[in-house]
């Protein structure tokens, strides 16, 4: 199935929290500040609604995304205010993919876990909350797995500064 079926599929169940749906496209040569957008289609969920929705994608018997092979976030810039929590969604059986993108702001930076759904998501989710300080609500384990308890901030926020040391070990 392709992007646009499956996106057909998800409005024809009924699938939660659909915000839209975003395709790459070319830029507009008559708007200099138009760059378009490449990479892969994805599908905008209302983060609150990213369970339901992720549920829905793995039960439903056309879809059938029983695979989550990615679950990250990304910080767009500085000036930005808002993370950006991302998805890759896989199925085996009919051998197709979809993206899953919500956005969350930086400053109440917390979405609900989907390790109920996808157990997979219970490391990437750590990695996550740790990286980019995001908490996942009802997450089983929450506990470091890269970075000491003690450590301040979050490396991978573009408005991260990096220590000079940390417990006297150089970080330069």
């Amino acid at each position: 199935m392709d992007f646009t079926g499956i996106c057909d599929r998800l409005k024809a169940i009924g699938a939660p929290g659909i915000l839209g749906v975003d395709e790459p496209r070319e830029k507009n040569p008559e708007d200099k500040k138009d760059l378009g957008r490449a990479g892969d289609s994805f599908v905008l969920v209302d983060p609150e609604e990213l369970e339901g929705f992720l549920r829905f994608c793995r039960d439903d018997t056309e879809l059938q995304f029983e695979l989550l092979c990615d679950l990250t976030a990304t910080d767009p810039g500085n000036d930005d205010e808002e993370l950006w929590l991302n998805y890759n969604l896989l199925s085996i059986a009919h051998k197709h993919r979809l993206a899953v993108k919500a956005k969350i702001s930086k400053e109440n930076s917390n979405a609900p876990s989907v390790a109920d759904v996808y157990r997979a998501a219970q490391w990437h989710e750590r990695e996550a909350a740790e990286m980019f300080g995001i908490t996942y609500r009802n997450h089983p384990d929450p506990r470091h797995i890269l970075l000491p308890d003690d450590w301040i901030g979050y490396p991978l926020r573009k408005d991260y500064e990096y220590p000079k040391e940390y417990r006297g070990i150089s970080c330069e």
